[in-house]
């Protein structure tokens, strides 16, 4: 076995008969005319290809290689050098030796003490080998020396001169070619040995030169190298080129790295402390703290390394240090312990809010499921309802009963699906999205997350954040969410979504279908009596300052609190109300016109003004041709009254109001069942011919629509045809069809609950709507008569006079 120390060095002198470079020893004189024995020692070479003329140095390292060394130098220093078929193989045999080699005179042994020696070998001519056997200690072959074939023509002459300049070209762009190679390629006449100097340092593959080796054919094997000079020229030439221009792009980089390592050299000589390294060194600590999960840390870490590299005036060193902070105060592993007393939740959720019964059953059954399962994924709550009625305090309320930490974003009006995702951090001021932000604020992985307003959600050419969310709140996908910025998974799992909502139908099928909703309706007055008793009035005299002896709002005030100036589905404008009369009331006292105040009913108009709401349907239903009907809206129920005038005509059908298109619809299906009944209801057919009919819906800037009008529009359409009033108390709702039938309608609890504030009495609803009849709470049905209708007859029936 033999290795190739350092290149190849080119042959010795023709007249001096030694090596030319001053780096190798003397070569013992060579006889020109010599005859090499037929019978030669083989040494196997495993990567390196000996030329005649050539000196290498070669390193053995196998027993019977040293051997073979020690034998030759003690007799002729002859060997015949043969290139292995396979480079790894320790112990090579006949057939694994190519079938030719080049005779060699050792020129130099070394022995060194780790058993190893080196060998300074120079060759002398081609040999084929004609036979080979393996001696007791070494191979031996017999061989048949080889002469150089050259043809002395014009092309010999032309090829010599090109590779001699093109070799020099390559010595001179080659690191790892010495200049005086260039030298002895110029001063060589004997285009053999310049073939073999050109072939022994190009860069080749050994069995490529080999190939060089077993051909005798100089002008063939000049042929050969040209092209690859050529070749190997060209690569040479394009990877100079590429140096220089990353060399002048560095240039600036190189001259700054170089400056700030030697000002902080300066820093450590002086023996003061690296900002920079303490830096490193501090957030190093920081990461092996947080807990950070193995693949993030794997992020983590390969950032750090690169922030250590990073100049701290360059604008790149700020963005990596912020992306480091943000993952380090993630709460990865952080997250607070769930208080699973069911009873102490009970008494939090009622002690906050009054009513709102399913939401707290739904949240104490989440509880004592967490009690069975402790890793139970959070479930994703959707509270639809009103304004008003208590959909974000009761977040916060859930909070307190689980013990965790409470997070709220409002998504009204977001347009950009970075708001949920983040933005990438190749943006200038790149930050995680609203999700994560919030989790970093909590300090904990199981917060309650309220998201306010999803209904609300835009979408432009930013995106649509309605789709970013669908990965959010789904609890399959959740626990790998991945933010643009951060790019590594964090779990979601096991935050409690809470989203509301006042109206379902803008919020996207999909992400609707992720949710569960609970539905909160409006309060009635008796619960608002109860919550302006518990929490409103006690609260807003705490904000004010007042004593509870000092102003008193009995219950008889805020029932006409809720009769006169109030009328909604929550509480919100109730709560504004009693504040105003604690301010005033606060001025009164400060001014030491009144020590202590009871506000009673009478007092109203002059705290509050005029009263602002009241009962009109009586007023309304005083003439024929008007009908109260039952409306629902994202803010609650309301009543709508339904008024037709009959004016002179040919018969059309004027509508206003702002009717949609299915409103429209309805109309025109009650017109066309008045027509078809006119008989029955005792209306002269001409009426239709020479009069037109105008059905108005007031309150003409609210758009309306929707079929739940059908019943009042034909109700009111058949009062003024008959010359019959409705009763003034009575109200309705239902879509009806061209025959007559009343069909079912949604809403029944917000419109009965709107009915009950507006002083109606008897509710008229399709029969198919009894089954809602459960969800109204009990002291309305008692307040309110529901009579169930199954076609128009019966509605007229029931409500004209």
């Amino acid at each position: 076995m033999s290795a190739p120390q350092e290149p190849v060095s080119p042959p010795e002198s023709a007249d001096e008969g030694k090596v030319p470079s001053d780096r190798r020893p003397p070569a013992s004189p060579l006889k020109e005319k010599e005859t090499p024995p037929s019978l030669l020692p083989v040494m196997p070479l495993s990567d390196v290809v000996v030329f005649p003329f050539m000196v290498a140095p070669l390193l053995v390292n196998t027993k019977s290689s040293v051997r073979l060394v020690d034998e030759v130098v003690a007799g002729n220093r002859l060997l015949l050098l043969v290139l292995q078929k396979k480079p790894d193989q320790e112990d090579p045999g006949p057939q694994d030796l190519y079938g030719s080699g080049c005779i060699a005179r050792v020129l130099k042994m070394l022995k060194f003490p780790d058993d190893t020696t080196r060998v300074l070998a120079q060759g002398i001519q081609r040999a084929r080998v004609l036979s080979c056997e393996k001696g007791p200690s070494f191979l031996q072959a017999a061989i048949q020396p080889v002469e150089d074939v050259i043809t002395a023509d014009l092309e010999m002459e032309a090829l010599t001169r090109n590779a001699t300049k093109v070799f020099s070209e390559v010595i001179t762009l080659s690191p790892h070619l010495p200049d005086e190679m260039k030298v002895a390629a110029l001063n060589m006449e004997d285009a053999g040995k310049l073939a073999d100097l050109i072939a022994a340092n190009l860069n080749l593959q050994p069995p490529e030169k080999q190939k060089f080796l077993e051909n005798a054919d100089v002008k063939a094997r000049l042929k050969s190298l040209v092209v690859l000079l050529k070749k190997e020229l060209d690569v040479l030439q394009l990877g100079s080129e590429i140096q220089t221009k990353v060399s002048d792009a560095v240039g600036k980089h190189q001259r700054e790295y170089i400056l700030r390592e030697q000002i902080r050299q300066i820093h450590k000589e002086l023996g003061e402390a690296e900002s920079g390294n303490g830096e490193i060194r501090e957030l190093k600590e920081k990461i092996e703290k947080a807990g950070i999960p193995a693949e993030v840390r794997k992020v983590a870490d390969k950032e750090l390394g690169r922030l250590a590299i990073i100049p701290t005036a360059s604008a790149e060193y700020t963005v990596a240090r912020t992306y480091l902070d943000w993952l380090i105060a993630m709460p990865w592993t952080k997250h607070t312990a769930d208080h699973l007393d069911v009873a102490r939740a009970r008494r939090i959720l009622d002690a906050d809010h009054y009513g709102l019964k399913k939401v707290k059953e739904r949240i104490l059954e989440h509880l004592a499921i967490l009690k069975l399962k402790t890793d139970k994924k959070g479930p994703i709550l959707c509270f639809a309802g009103p304004p008003g009625v208590g959909k974000t305090s009761l977040g916060m309320s859930i909070a307190r009963a689980l013990g965790r930490k409470f997070v709220r974003f409002s998504l009204g009006g977001i347009r950009d699906e970075a708001e949920i995702r983040g933005h990438r951090r190749t943006y200038v001021g790149a930050l995680p999205g609203r999700v994560i932000q919030g989790l970093r604020k909590a300090e904990s992985s199981n917060p309650v997350f309220m998201l306010d307003e999803i209904d609300k959600v835009g979408a432009d050419f930013r995106g649509d954040p309605s789709s970013a969310l669908l990965e959010v709140l789904d609890p399959t996908q959740n626990f790998t969410f991945s933010d643009h910025y951060l790019e590594v998974p964090f779990d979601l799992s096991r935050v409690l979504f809470i989203t509301t909502a006042n109206w379902l139908e803008p919020v996207p099928p999909a992400l609707r279908d992720r949710m569960e909703v609970i539905e909160i309706p409006g309060y009635t007055d008796e619960e608002k009596l109860h919550i302006a008793a518990d929490h409103l009035i006690p609260r807003q005299r705490d904000e004010h300052g007042l004593k509870d002896s000092q102003v008193r709002i009995p219950a008889a005030t805020v029932r006409a609190l809720l009769a006169g100036y109030t009328r909604e589905a929550g509480v919100r404008n109730l709560d504004r109300e009693i504040a105003s009369l604690c301010r005033k009331a606060g001025r009164l006292i400060v001014e030491r016109k009144r020590r202590r105040m009871t506000l009673h009913p009478s007092d109203l108009h002059g705290f509050l003004g005029l009263v602002r709401f009241f009962n009109e349907s009586a007023e309304r239903t005083s003439e024929a041709g008007v009908a109260t009907g039952l409306a629902w809206t994202p803010a609650g129920g309301e009543v709508l009254f339904v008024e037709a005038i009959r004016v002179p005509g040919k018969g059309n059908l004027i509508l206003t109001g702002s009717l949609g298109d299915v409103m429209r619809e309805s109309a025109q299906a009650a017109l066309s069942y008045v027509k078809a009944h006119a008989t029955r209801l005792k209306i002269a057919s001409e009426i239709f011919e020479k009069s037109d009919l105008h059905i108005h819906i007031p309150s003409g800037a609210t758009p309306k629509d929707g079929p739940s009008a059908g019943v009042a529009l034909a109700v009111a359409l058949a009062s003024l045809l008959t010359g019959r009033k409705t009763f003034p108390h009575v109200a309705m709702t239902g879509e009806i069809s061209l025959l007559g039938r009343v069909l079912p309608v949604g809403g029944v609890k917000e419109k009965a609950l709107a009915a009950a504030r507006s002083g109606i009495r008897k509710i008229l609803l399709p029969r198919k709507n009894l089954r809602d009849l459960e969800e109204i709470p009990k002291d309305v049905r008692r307040r309110l008569k529901f009579v169930a209708i199954r076609d128009v007859g019966q509605a007229l029936r029931e409500a004209l006079e």
